[in-house]
């Protein structure tokens, strides 16, 4: 089904409104753990599925025919060529600890989910905490509600807040922090916030200069990623790979690479 990009943003930025509704009340009607995933810490909740229900739902009545690819739920393949790639919440563990920092995250790109060969065209990203919803859309900008994003140049590495996250395995995630350790003298410091697709945007909209991140999936960051770059980021891995599992960066150009190198040296891609 033909549909202009500022068609698709608008679905995306109503569908993750509605859902960033759901979820924040479902928040304050008390959080339900339905499984766990890959560790005891990787946890799903109720407001999870029942978020990614509710976006699977809205996306097969105005878009039947694309495809889906979810964290909750499987895969359905596209017809019409874009893929909605969708994490119902983004930062499950802080919504469970009620810790105002987790989002609605509803990408749509072109090609099959992969972010090696996909072109992401339009995202959004809610914070149900405090409304802020962040939109962005191939060739048309970042956005915080209706504010403009642009990253700031000329940051230096030693002025640098740098974001970064960690695995849920507990021995991949001690490597992690030996390589913030050794990192953190070189920056001005270190924030670990614990949603990716918020980290991206916030670098967007300067609240971190950089992000750097191992092991995201395709819907931790496909919305954030397009929000980061819209607003004049470099988003990739190491050495011109593709922002993906093995390591996803964010930030200006010129602080990317300054960056890069120093990652690289830590070995963090193959931690």
């Amino acid at each position: 089904m033909p549909a202009s990009i500022d068609e698709l943003l608008s679905l995306a930025r109503t569908i993750a409104g509605e859902a960033g509704e759901l979820v924040h009340a479902r928040r304050e009607a008390g959080v339900q753990i339905a499984a766990t995933k890959t560790a005891p810490e990787d946890i799903v909740t109720a407001a999870d599925r029942e978020s990614e229900d509710l976006i699977r739902g809205r996306i097969a009545d105005a878009r039947p025919g694309d495809g889906f690819c979810g964290e909750e739920s499987d895969a359905t393949a596209s017809s019409t060529g874009l893929t909605w790639v969708v994490d119902p919440i983004d930062g499950t563990v802080n919504y469970l600890y009620d810790i105002p920092a987790y989002a609605v995250s509803v990408a749509v790109v072109e090609g099959d989910p992969d972010p090696a060969t996909w072109r992401a065209l339009a995202a959004a990203v809610v914070n149900p905490t405090n409304g802020e919803l962040y939109s962005a859309s191939a060739g048309g900008g970042a956005y915080l509600g209706g504010r403009r994003l642009r990253v700031a140049t000329g940051k230096q590495l030693s002025l640098a807040l740098v974001g970064t996250g960690f695995s849920y395995d507990s021995r991949r995630r001690g490597l992690q922090a030996e390589a913030v350790s050794r990192l953190i003298p070189r920056v001005r410091d270190i924030r670990r916030i614990g949603s990716a697709a918020l980290d991206l945007c916030a670098v967007a909209a300067g609240r971190l200069d950089a992000y750097y991140e191992k092991g995201l999936k395709p819907w931790d960051h496909a919305g954030g990623a397009l929000v980061a770059a819209e607003a004049g980021a470099t988003v990739a891995g190491l050495h011109g790979a593709p922002a993906g599992r093995a390591l996803t960066i964010a930030a200006e150009p010129g602080l990317f690479a300054q960056l890069e190198p120093v990652l690289d040296e830590l070995g963090v891609i193959d931690r």
